[in-house]
This record gives C-alpha cells, structure tokens and sequence, in this order.
C-alpha cells in the first residue's frame, strides 16, 4: 500500500506543469491542509524543489537525484515504457521480481529497478556483482508481437541501445561483445540477460535484465574481475547520474523497440555492427560439444554469429561462448 507520502508525490507529478490545490490534495487524501503543508516541508528536506502559492497551491519544480519511481518518471519522454515502475531498495534479483509480475499480468513496458541485487544473476547463471547505488540493476517486461525464435534479437537490439546511451565520452571506446556484454576500453562494463515465457509460437512475456557498472571505483569491483570488468567512472574519472542514465535507455529502447516492430532487424543489425567488438578477427567458439576457430564476419539477418571457417565455408551460430583465446574460453 502506497503512503500518504508517496500518493502526495504521485498526484503532483501527475500535474507536473501546473500548480495542485491544497483543497484538491486535502480531499483526494482524506487529510488535513495542514497535514498537507507538514508533508511539503518534509519533502524540502528530503531534496524535493517545491513551490508554493497562495490560493493557488503547490508545483514541484525539481525531484532529487535520488532513484525511484517518481523521480526516474519525472520529465520521462515515453509513450508506454516505464510507465509502470517498480523501485526497490535492495532485492535479490530484478529479474525474479519482474518473473512474478509478468506471471500476475503486469503490464506490457513495466520496469523493475534496485538500488541493490544480492543475488543478481548473467547469463549461464553467472553471478553478477550488484553494489548499492554504485550501478544500474534492472528489468523490462515485454509483450511483443513476435516469434519466440525472434526473441533473441531482442539482445542485440537492447545492447545497441546502450552502446549508444554510454558512447558520449570522446576517450571511451564503446563495443558490444556477442551477443550481450557491452565492453568500454575492451573491458565488460554492462550485461544483458533476456529471459522469455512461451508456448509454441506465441510469447508470453520477455524479461530483459540490464546491468551497468557505474559508480564503482576498482575497488568496489570483486578482485577476481578487476582486470575484465570495469565501469563508468573507472573509465571516464567523473561521477556519472544512474538517474539520467536509465532516463535515456528507457527513451532510445521505446523508440527503437517501435521500430523494430513495425520494421524488423535490418537497421538493429547494421548499428550492431557499428559497435561489434573484434568483427574481421579470428575468434575462439566454444560450444557444449565442441571449440574452435574462425573470422568473425558480424551478424547474420536473423542475429546469429556469422564466422567464416578455415576451410572458406560460412557458418552461422546461435548459442555459444567466444573469445579472443582459447584459454578464456
């Protein structure tokens, strides 16, 4: 259940351009003007910018920079993503939440956001350190109106998405990894996890995950990755806003998103391709079966890795781990 607080919040940045009578909020809170007045200056003091006029009511002019659901919607250009969002302070998994709202009918463009993963989790169940309000630690639910065998290039799209949000910085070298890790200066500094719910050829629900190292200093990072793992401020020596940041995903990826649903996969690919990490190298595949060598060719029309073996053939691959040598793998 909301708190009168966080009702209060809601009505005003639902009028965020116009002033809110304390007669009107009184009402619609079944509380007194001046409770409503004590719960302005509380919101002062928590950071929140209001203004306030006789006879006519109050205006929040500025939310704080802190993360939540009013301030991550406040001045949000979006038609239908992040309309719906779920903040937390800490949780175990934004994927597991976001799993259990899409199974209770949430919404098609709801948001799942923590400050804090304690169990955060990548792809092949590789644990994903999620500090406090050092990162970006959250979940999209997705109805698309597509294949299940098309979900993948869910992935790839959403990881040109964030190429693009964190491709600002003159010194940043910005690459995607295939299929799902973002790399800056060639260390892994976001990751993608997209889950899908079907039956036969139809889509429940997708659930993306996104990750993004960036406040952590090298230290914050676990010693076992500090070599291949890094994060904005590492890379850039400057505190950047998780606020602004997930504001401009969840603006660039409604607007790709749409694209690609009316369109398809050919603009997704070529953009992709503008970032891919090591295209026209020799690479290391590895399967659950088998590993082996090949010149990474880019991306095929339906996303798959395209390579080209030894022996000249071309060969797509849909699952797979690579690297740049054979012990990484």
């Amino acid at each position: 259940m909301q708190s009168t607080r966080n009702k209060l919040i809601e009505i005003l940045a639902q009028h965020k351009h116009e002033y809110v009578s304390g007669q009107m909020l009184s009402e619609k809170l079944n509380i007194s003007r001046s409770a409503i007045w004590k719960h302005m200056k509380a919101l002062e003091k928590a950071g929140y910018k209001i203004e306030a006029k006789p006879r006519v009511g109050y205006q929040i002019i500025n939310f704080p920079n802190q993360l939540n659901e009013y301030t991550l919607q406040w001045d949000l250009d979006t038609k239908w993503l992040g309309k719906s969002i779920i903040h937390k302070k800490s949780t175990v998994s934004t994927q597991i939440d976001a799993h259990k709202l899409a199974q209770n009918n949430a919404t098609h463009g709801t948001i799942v956001i923590a400050d804090e993963q304690t169990g955060g989790m990548g792809r092949k169940n590789r644990e994903w350190h999620s500090a406090k309000q050092k990162g970006i630690w959250l979940s999209l639910i997705l109805r698309p109106d597509i294949y299940p065998y098309e979900a993948p290039q869910l992935t790839l799209l959403t990881a040109t998405v964030l190429a693009d949000v964190l491709n600002v910085h003159p010194n940043l070298q910005v690459n995607i990894k295939w299929p799902n890790d973002i790399l800056m200066n060639h260390r892994k500094v976001a990751g993608i996890l997209t889950e899908m719910q079907a039956e036969q050829d139809d889509i429940q629900y997708i659930i993306i995950g996104i990750g993004i190292n960036v406040n952590q200093q090298t230290a914050d990072l676990p010693i076992s990755l500090q070599k291949k793992a890094t994060s904005l401020k590492i890379e850039s020596k400057q505190e950047w806003s998780i606020k602004k940041i997930v504001q401009d995903i969840l603006q660039i990826f409604e607007e790709r998103y749409n694209h690609y649903i009316k369109h398809g996969f050919p603009k997704i690919k070529n953009k992709w391709e503008n970032y891919g990490y090591k295209i026209g190298e020799t690479i290391w595949i590895r399967t659950l079966k088998d590993a082996w060598q090949a010149t990474f060719l880019g991306i095929a029309a339906d996303g798959a890795l395209l390579t080209k073996l030894k022996n000249g053939d071309v060969k797509k691959v849909y699952s797979a781990k690579i690297d740049w040598f054979e012990e990484d793998l």
